[in-house]
């Protein structure tokens, strides 16, 4: 068997291996070590943020199959794509994929935030009125199916290297998990963490109630792009422990249910939040 071949079989689990040790370490560290004090009931929020995230792993499996790894070995074995079109080095090739996918997710980020449809789906993200390991996982079923295309697309057009997806699929998705945990970073490692890793610190930022707080720190795992672009603030205004987050029209305990969480994007104004929105900052 090729080494495509075994990543291509194996890729489901290799994956949810990594996520779910991800969320086992950070569910232990936010009870040894939690930055902020949780307002709500962690069980209410834990089993519908979670419930969400499991529509969306079998939403996946049914409708993209083969997801990302696949297209990558499709690609290969055809010899399309950028990097499939000339001699590139295999570590340059696999340092030039993580960078690549992870741009892409920093610019589908962006333009969840920058169009009013698209953003009524992100915003049940955003609307979890508390911050830990399982806002990391909380995104509408839509968003997802709107946004793996994209990927998709990427992959196929940069010929990205199979293995490489597969670590970015599951280890920077995985750190996704981190950069939302509600835990407390030594100072010393906090300081410097923030210039190579988005950290909780440096999302929760993007988290807040604030529009001109919201629409900033967009990166995903990488911190470089809100630096380059100028879309990056270091420190809330109120400052981690009396930031409040969510979404103002949907901070309501009822909003936490499955139910009303699918029901957002269909629900409330469009104006506002999204950047360009009336109280949005540029």
């Amino acid at each position: 068997m090729s080494l495509d071949a075994f990543l291509l079989s194996n890729d489901p689990a290799i994956r949810l291996g990594f996520f779910l040790g991800m969320f086992v370490l950070m569910a232990t560290w936010e009870l040894l070590a939690p930055r902020r004090v949780l307002g709500v009931s962690k069980p209410v929020r834990w089993t519908h943020n979670i419930a969400v995230a499991i529509i969306n792993v079998l939403l996946v499996r049914v409708l993209f199959p083969s997801a990302a790894v696949g297209v990558a070995v499709f690609a290969n074995e055809r010899g399309v794509g950028l990097l499939n079109m000339f001699p590139v080095p295999n570590l340059p090739a696999f340092a030039f994929a993580l960078l690549a996918l992870d741009l892409t997710m920093y610019l589908m980020h962006l333009m969840f935030h920058a169009v009013p449809a698209l953003w009524r789906v992100h915003r049940v993200h955003h609307a979890d009125v508390d911050f830990d390991v399982t806002t990391g996982a909380r995104f509408h079923p839509i968003q997802i199916v709107l946004s793996l295309p994209i990927k998709f697309a990427v992959i196929f057009a940069l010929g990205l290297p199979v293995l490489a997806v597969l670590v970015f699929e599951a280890v920077f998705n995985a750190l996704s998990l981190f950069n939302h945990a509600n835990v407390r970073i030594p100072s010393a490692v906090g300081r410097g963490l923030p210039w190579f890793l988005v950290t909780p610190d440096m999302h929760r930022v993007h988290h807040s109630v604030v529009p001109s707080e919201t629409n900033r720190n967009f990166g995903f795992n990488l911190p470089w792009w809100d630096r380059l672009f100028g879309t990056y603030l270091a420190q809330p205004a109120a400052g981690h422990e009396r930031l409040v987050l969510g979404v103002s029209r949907f901070r309501d305990a009822a909003e936490l249910r499955l139910d009303r969480m699918l029901l957002q994007p269909f629900r409330g104004e469009d104006g506002g939040d999204p950047i360009g929105g009336p109280k949005a900052a540029h």
